[in-house]
């Protein structure tokens, strides 16, 4: 009885249905080998017969710790197959590439999205108009899959001629060049429409060498078996074999298309020389750049009210037609990034959308737009704002409302800021309105920003191709003073000639800097260290500044002064005799009593 009842309380703690089963009456298996007697003291008597069959079985508590462990809910899926290839050690210019296409509306933006794991490409449902006009291009992961992804535009084969459309359908034809593979991306829920096989036809017509594979969008809320199974029979006469069933929005269908992609990335970079490893130097930019700050990567925003040039000066920086332009107003919608190099120095171009007023009446993507370009703003480390020369002479003030935000809020989150006059060959058969351009922008600009000084204006004609190496050498050489640093000697040498040469009021009033440091660069940031109360006055700070920039010049960029008091000890002098471990030993003289320290005897 002791043994068995061990037994089964051991059961119920564990709480194991199968062996608490045991306290039920049970049958005995038919055996016909006579069972052996109980080892126990006395017999245990016979339980008699339950309803349950001859064949019932149950298990023990050792069995079933030794059983696995049941996991609840639907079974759970081997995991991927690891890549043969590390796609982190490629270089990023010959990963494989994938462009998105498709009919508008599908989610080619949303899958981007997902792709790269961020949210650069404005999303919005407009079934009637086309939200992505540029490509955009980016550095995709899935899995332990490395690969560059392009956003294209919607394609539309029935638009007119010299329309949006069909500017952005010949530049997704551009791009196809540089393409390797395809995704082309149909809506599940709306079924193939005829401009699905159209554009299908193109893709046969304009990319017959790319690897295509059809993905049916939007299908998190069909079943498998029913609607889903018959759209994927229907979506074969596209003619580029079996299509995957993905979700761009919920993540649905990524490891289908883990498994499509694999064995053709790897097929891809086994036909590359090395299969595309740095083996030689895998040192990144930044790592070999990480002593000198001014070597490392550029971004450059170009920011500016609609209609002054924006994306015309991309075009014309990069010296290719990356991004669309036209003569309508508020062409671009997303702050295109391109990358080039200039000067044995990565840039980082971003071209943002029209800097309008912020009214409340924005609606749909012109309201997104907004937001996106004030984050590149941020983002940014030069800022170069964009001006139109044609309607400068035509006006009394060089900057709007608008521009004159820019600039204020460019100089106040503490980037480098420089400014760019287009449309100057438009004032060439003008020579009055020219010259007052030349002279009215730089003369308004330091009155709209007085506190930075030397902010570079450059004037421009990007349609013509004019003035590119000049703006690229400006923002070059506003980068490097951003980066500016200065070692604290050299600081307080220069500190103490300037304090010097500064006419102070009262000289018992006069602040007393102990030292003067450079904290940290991008922008340059100083911290001057007070003795005592005194603190610098707002005058002397602008002395400072100004000091500065003149000295060392660095300037057309914001600088930043911070103080700090270093407050006096009361009692250093008995702080010091206890430190030194002295004895203060009195002597009694007639005429007054004397102090000695026999540390100094």
């Amino acid at each position: 009885m002791g043994a068995a009842a061990v037994f089964l309380c051991a059961a119920l703690r564990r709480s194991r249905p199968a062996a608490a089963a045991l306290l039920l009456p049970r049958t005995i298996p038919y055996s016909p080998v006579p069972l052996p007697p109980p080892s126990i003291g006395r017999a245990l008597p016979l339980l008699p017969r339950l309803p349950f069959p001859a064949g019932f079985g149950y298990s023990t508590v050792a069995e079933e710790s030794e059983a696995p462990a049941r996991t609840k809910g639907k079974p759970r899926r081997s995991p991927m197959k690891q890549s043969r290839v590390d796609f982190t050690k490629v270089d990023a210019a010959l990963l494989p590439t994938i462009i998105l296409v498709g009919r508008p509306n599908v989610g080619k933006s949303a899958l981007f999205n997902r792709l790269i794991r961020r949210r650069e490409a404005l999303v919005y449902n407009t079934p009637g108009d086309h939200v992505t006009r540029d490509i955009r291009e980016g550095v995709a992961k899935l899995g332990d899959l490395r690969f560059r992804v392009l956003d294209s535009a919607g394609l539309e084969t029935a638009a007119t001629s010299g329309s949006i459309l069909a500017r952005t359908a010949d530049m997704t034809g551009n791009v196809l060049a540089r393409s390797q593979f395809a995704i082309f991306l149909i809506d599940v829920r709306d079924g193939l429409q005829p401009l699905d096989l159209e554009v299908g036809q193109w893709l046969r017509k304009h990319a017959s060498g790319i690897r295509t594979i059809v993905a049916m969008n939007k299908s998190e809320a069909l079943d498998e078996h029913g609607t889903l199974t018959s759209a994927a029979g229907e979506a074969h006469r596209l003619g580029f074999g079996d299509p995957v069933a993905i979700s761009a929005e919920t993540g649905l269908g990524m490891a289908e298309l883990y498994e499509i992609l694999r064995p053709l990335f790897e097929e891809y970079m086994f036909q590359l020389p090395n299969n595309g490893l740095n083996q030689d130097d895998l040192i990144s930019e930044a790592e070999a750049n990480e002593g000198d700050e001014s070597k490392l990567p550029l971004q450059l925003a170009i920011v500016g009210r609609p209609n002054v040039g924006k994306s015309t000066m991309l075009n014309t920086l990069l010296q290719e037609n990356r991004v669309l332009v036209g003569p309508e107003s508020g062409l671009t919608r997303d702050s295109i990034r391109a990358k080039f190099q200039f000067d044995n120095r990565s840039v980082y171009l971003v071209d943002t959308a029209g800097w309008m007023e912020r009214s409340g009446k924005e609606k749909g993507p012109a309201s997104l737009s907004v937001v996106q370009s004030r984050k590149n703003l941020m983002r940014a480390h030069i800022v170069a704002l964009v001006l139109d020369a044609e309607k400068i002479a035509k006006s009394k003030s060089s900057m709007n409302h608008p521009e004159v935000v820019i600039a204020r809020q460019a100089i106040e989150e503490g980037r480098g800021l420089v400014v760019i006059v287009n449309k100057m060959d438009l004032l060439r058969e003008n020579q009055r309105l020219l010259d007052k351009v030349l002279e009215a922008v730089p003369k308004e600009i330091q009155t709209v920003i007085p506190q930075v000084t030397g902010i570079p204006v450059v004037f421009v004609s990007a349609l013509e191709g004019r003035g590119r190496l000049a703006v690229m050498h400006q923002v070059i050489e506003t980068y490097e003073k951003w980066c500016f640093r200065l070692s604290t000697s050299r600081l307080n040498r220069w500190l103490r000639k300037v304090m010097s040469r500064h006419s102070w009021k009262d000289s018992a009033t006069q602040p007393k800097v102990k030292y003067f440091t450079q904290v940290k660069a991008r922008p340059p940031t100083f911290v001057a260290f007070m003795s005592g109360k005194t603190q610098l006055s707002d005058t002397d700070i602008r002395f400072l500044t100004k000091s500065l920039k003149e000295d060392f010049n660095i300037g057309g960029i914001p600088i930043r002064i911070l103080q700090r008091s270093i407050p006096r000890k009361a009692s250093s002098f008995k702080s010091n005799i206890k430190k030194r471990g002295s004895t203060i030993i009195r002597m009694k003289t007639d005429k007054r009593t004397e102090v000695s320290d026999p540390t100094q005897s």
